[in-house]
């Protein structure tokens, strides 16, 4: 905009004639002038909008803030009248804030300096956007979307990464290379997308909900997800706090890790994400075990488990070696003699109470067939034989069912004790230890260091000193 000063003094000050009127020059008052370049000024530019840094705020007791707003050339200074109070409306001001402020310009004519007596205050720049971020983080957080609770762990070792990133960003090369170096097994897929600019966070969105869908596309299924580019400033990260982005990573069914800018940077993506690291090659060293450690656990867990095999296998060992000179196997010996002993006479009983009972029904036949011939039933002769037949054959049946029973009961019996026998359990892996006079051990307590003891197995016995007891 440009104006003529001296046009502008002649249309709206009072003192317009004294700027080359008359014969010589006309002295004025510091006061005429400032009021001339006063109305200049109003008339010339009224109302504006100026953005600037804050810096020299101060507030005074009567409400009124006083600060001035600069660039990299110059400062112009600022009042804020608490007017009403409608001034706590504003945004607070601090020193280093970037601001957009409305007033009109004027001139301060007490200093003769001219200064923006400012109406309204709003953040402006990184404060803007500040703003913006604040406003979507508290809108997400009321949905829940940040909620710990709806957050997954990372597979402790995945098949699968998918990154992503910007195909030509310094953090995809950090990223494979770590990836690289600690599991070199790993597959990774990259979805190229834009990581800054109007649009990206769309971009970074899409692929998102794309990589959940990567099966259908012919592609391995990832097991995590890294959403990640380097460092910027607010602007350049900007696109990360896109809200679409934050409820694709939400709505994800593969668990996402964000790792956007450097440590100190915070987007919406990292709140949203299941894991935030604070950089591209710290999600890496994350979402990828390293060999090496790997390698080295199962190492010490191998020793680990060769020594408890390891002793097991002794105290099993010295098990067999107590029970095979326990006199508790000669026990059974002699019972399983007896017992052979018994089904020999149950046999020989049985015989006989056969023998008797054949003997019985025969001398009952012999009966009935004098009964017969005394009274000479010829009629009934042929009936009574053929039930004569039938009852030997049924006795003859009985008898035969009965000895069938007896020895199939010794049978089961000698065979529960022979299963029952201490040499056959021996026989099946145990032993049975006692002490040096064959008394049995039914328990640790009352054994002390340097006892001698006696261990039987199936095969011979073996004498042992007691060391530790455990």
């Amino acid at each position: 905009m440009s104006f003529d000063p001296l046009e502008s003094a002649e249309a709206g000050n009072d003192s317009r004639e004294a700027w080359g009127a008359g014969e010589g020059p006309q002295v004025f008052s510091v006061s005429e002038v400032t009021r001339v370049v006063r109305g200049v000024i109003e008339s010339a530019l009224g109302v504006v909008w100026v953005e600037g840094e804050v810096s020299n705020y101060r507030k005074q007791a009567s409400g009124h803030q006083y600060f001035t707003l600069k660039d990299a050339q110059s400062q112009l200074s600022c009042v804020l009248f608490a007017r009403g109070g409608s001034w706590r409306k504003q945004v607070p001001l601090a020193d280093g804030m970037q601001v957009q402020v409305r007033g009109a310009l004027t001139v301060y004519e007490a200093r003769g300096q001219y200064q923006l007596n400012v109406q309204l205050v709003q953040a402006g720049g990184a404060g803007l956007l500040q703003a913006k971020f604040e406003a979507l983080k508290r809108k997400l957080d009321a949905e829940g979307l940040f909620d710990p609770a709806r957050k997954r762990p990372l597979p402790r070792f995945p098949a699968t990464v998918a990154l992503v990133t910007s195909p030509t960003g310094a953090a995809l090369r950090d990223i494979l290379n770590i990836l690289e170096r600690r599991a070199p097994w790993l597959r990774v897929l990259v979805s190229p997308v834009r990581v800054q600019g109007a649009g990206a966070g769309k971009e970074l969105a899409a692929a998102v909900a794309e990589l959940n869908q990567a099966e259908s596309l012919g592609l391995p299924r990832p097991d995590v997800l890294v959403v990640t580019r380097g460092g910027g400033s607010m602007e350049d990260l900007w696109e990360f706090n896109d809200e679409s982005l934050a409820r694709a990573i939400a709505a994800s069914q593969i668990p996402v890790v964000s790792a956007v800018g450097h440590e100190i940077d915070f987007t919406i993506a990292d709140f949203v994400s299941d894991l935030r690291a604070p950089t591209p090659s710290a999600a890496a060293e994350l979402v990828a075990p390293d060999t090496g450690e790997l390698l080295r656990r199962l190492g010490q867990t191998q020793a680990q488990l060769q020594r408890s095999v390891l002793l097991v296998l002794e105290r099993v060992k010295n098990r067999v070696a107590y029970l095979s000179r326990a006199a508790l196997f000669s026990e059974p010996t002699r019972r399983l003699d007896a017992a052979a002993q018994r089904l020999d006479l149950a046999q020989e009983a049985l015989g006989r109470a056969a023998r008797d009972r054949v003997s019985r029904e025969g001398r009952r036949v012999g009966d009935l067939f004098a009964v017969v011939r005394a009274h000479r039933p010829d009629q009934l002769i042929g009936l009574r034989r053929q039930q004569l037949d039938a009852l030997e054959r049924r006795l003859a049946g009985a008898v035969r069912q009965r000895l069938a029973e007896r020895q199939q009961r010794l049978q089961r019996g000698g065979d529960m004790l022979r299963l029952l026998a201490p040499q056959t359990v021996l026989e099946r892996g145990f032993s049975i230890t006692t002490l040096a006079d064959g008394r049995l051990i039914p328990s640790v307590k009352g054994l002390v260091a340097g006892t001698q003891l006696i261990t039987r197995l199936s095969d011979g016995t073996v004498e042992s000193v007691v060391g530790e007891i455990r």
